[in-house]
């Protein structure tokens, strides 16, 4: 009876240690209070950051008007990224998430955007002169200034006005990204690390649960 008391508590403690491992492995970038965080790039320094960027209520609120984005102020590689965003008022527009960012510069980023634009979101754009693997670029064709490597399938996105999910597995700078739980797109990159971004175009977005796993 000893033994098998011992036995439990020994795989109790396992699970309790495996639990906290995990849990430490968790970084929110996204605190669910302020962007202390963060770093900001507004284009032109048109107005004030904080007039673009702001908390409400523990979600992150972007106008979408000046164009910028916001930036981690660490860099990272190997993770999982989890981002919900939705579209308020019910009304649909237009935002992405940076991955990768070797160089935070104005008005776009060296990184990869992965699109967010409704209708689109899943779609990789190519900015400030980074590359994937993926994009093929016809021989005499002049390269576009937001080159783009389409999603898979169609839209996987939800009505305006409700959350969606996008969970995205960067390894070694491969970027797979899933958006509400379809595979929507794999990126092959020659950059392994960098910034993580969310943007500021066209109109209003919330972001909530921006969280990272090594």
């Amino acid at each position: 009876m000893r033994k098998k008391v011992f036995a439990y508590m020994a795989a109790a403690a396992a699970l309790l240690g495996a639990a906290s491992a995990q849990a430490q492995k968790q970084v929110k970038l996204f605190n669910g209070k302020d962007l202390s965080n963060w770093n900001f790039v507004v284009d032109k320094g048109a107005v004030p950051a904080e007039q673009v960027f702001s908390v409400k209520e523990g979600v992150i609120h972007i106008t979408g008007e000046p164009f910028g984005y916001m930036y981690t102020k660490e860099r990272y590689d190997n993770y999982k990224l989890h981002v919900e965003w939705r579209w308020p008022e019910g009304k649909a527009s237009n935002s992405g998430i940076f991955l990768m960012i070797a160089d935070p510069k104005s008005p776009f980023p060296n990184g990869i955007e992965c699109q967010l634009h409704a209708g689109d979101a899943g779609d990789f754009v190519l900015l400030g002169g980074s590359d994937l693997v993926e994009y093929f670029q016809r021989r005499g064709e002049v390269r576009p200034q937001f080159p783009v490597v389409e999603k898979y399938k169609g839209s996987s996105e939800k009505p305006a006005g409700e959350w969606n999910e996008a969970n995205i597995y960067v390894r070694d700078g491969v970027a797979t990204v899933y958006i509400n739980g379809v595979l929507q797109n794999i990126g092959t990159n020659q950059v392994k690390e960098g910034y993580i971004g969310l943007q500021s175009e066209g109109g209003p977005v919330e972001f909530r649960n921006v969280t990272l796993t090594r």
